[in-house]
């Protein structure tokens, strides 16, 4: 059934634009004084001119210990129209090559008095994260600029049309695990076996892929021996490959909570080991939530390891923001001995970042 309406459309124009800002010799900066900036060169993002400033003491005394960036719109008095811009500061990770997601996120509406969008960004914990390394800086301003929105009359047939069913494919490859049809490779850990689809997994991970299909393959594929990895953790990557989620550990009764974390570690092992990184991402979210005094050394080795750098934050954070008390049942654990005796470098740094830290 079809009906004949009148209909509008709201749209409106926009425009973006990045703009990235390199702060080299950044510990002489620091100094110059409350107040003090250094401006960026102009850029144009809509049509206007803006330009970065940066305060490496803080604009205002009492966030002298912050590093504030504002963008500046140029000759505002002179702009004939309304307009929303939303700005969003980013800093560059010089250890995963790329840019943070959002450090700092505003929007204002313009014409306004106040031309400045001020972001403000915590020095402590810029420092402590691999933001500045061999003393450079690089900061990348994103902006958005959202001219006045304008109405559309028009004509328009409105059709009745069911809504589409959701997809089935998530669900239909996890029960293709479970009944075992077609599957074309075994894989043995420590004597168990596990019945898999060649295809799926060269799919699901570029490692999986090479090993199935690749030039150096084995002679015999559809046979696997994987070693030094627990049975449970490959039936649980598995479930991630075929699922695309982490199963549920609280349902093994076997696992308790200091085992919950145990097998998490081995299985972001794991997601390392065949380049999923999505599942590796996932466990270290787990792990971050989960610091505790025993496990902190060991988990820190681990994210120093294999390059977890939120892991690392967290578990600078956490000696941090402990008490006394805390910090001596760290120093107390195997785990830290243990750090301590085979990579003494990561032990100095995570007391140094912490330091700092709770100088801040």
């Amino acid at each position: 059934m079809s009906m004949l309406l009148s209909a509008s459309t709201c749209t409106a124009e926009w425009e973006q634009g990045e703009h990235l800002f390199k702060i080299s010799n950044y510990s002489i900066h620091r100094g110059m004084g409350v107040g003090c900036y250094i401006e960026s060169s102009w850029f144009t993002v809509g049509g206007h001119e803006w330009c970065l400033h940066y305060y490496p003491d803080g604009c205002m005394e009492d966030g002298k210990d912050d590093i504030v960036v504002a963008l500046e719109l140029k000759e505002l008095d002179h702009m004939a129209l309304t307009a929303r811009v939303s700005s969003t500061i980013s800093l560059f990770h010089w250890t995963t090559k790329q840019f943070s997601s959002s450090v700092a996120a505003l929007s204002a509406n313009l014409p306004n008095p106040d031309y400045f969008v001020t972001h403000k960004l915590n020095r402590g914990e810029m420092e402590a994260s691999s933001y500045v390394v061999d003393d450079r800086l690089t900061i990348k301003c994103a902006l958005t600029v959202i001219k006045e929105p304008y109405v559309i009359e028009e004509e328009a047939h409105i059709e009745e049309e069911e809504a589409s069913p959701t997809s089935e494919i998530t669900d239909q490859l996890g029960k293709l695990l479970e009944a075992k049809e077609g599957v074309d490779v075994t894989f043995e850990v420590q004597g168990e076996k596990f019945p898999a689809h060649k295809l799926v997994l060269a799919m699901r991970s570029p490692v999986f892929k090479v090993m199935l299909y690749g030039p150096m393959m084995e002679k015999d594929s559809s046979r696997i021996v994987i070693n030094n990895m627990q049975p449970l953790v490959f039936k649980f990557l598995l479930h991630f490959i075929y699922n695309n989620l982490l199963p549920v550990m609280g349902d093994d009764d076997l696992l308790d909570g200091d085992d919950k974390k145990e097998v998490t570690r081995h299985l972001l092992m794991a997601a390392d080991r065949y380049g999923m990184e999505r599942l590796k991402l996932m466990c270290e979210s787990i792990l971050c939530k989960d610091l505790d005094a025993e496990s902190l050394a060991t988990t820190l080795a681990l994210a120093n390891q294999h390059i977890c750098s939120r892991l690392q934050d967290a578990c600078i954070r956490f000696i941090a923001s402990s008490s006394s008390t805390k910090i001596d049942d760290v120093v107390a654990s195997r785990g830290y001995n243990r750090l301590k005796r085979t990579c003494p470098d990561t032990v100095m740094e995570m007391w140094e970042k912490a330091t700092r830290l709770r100088k801040t």
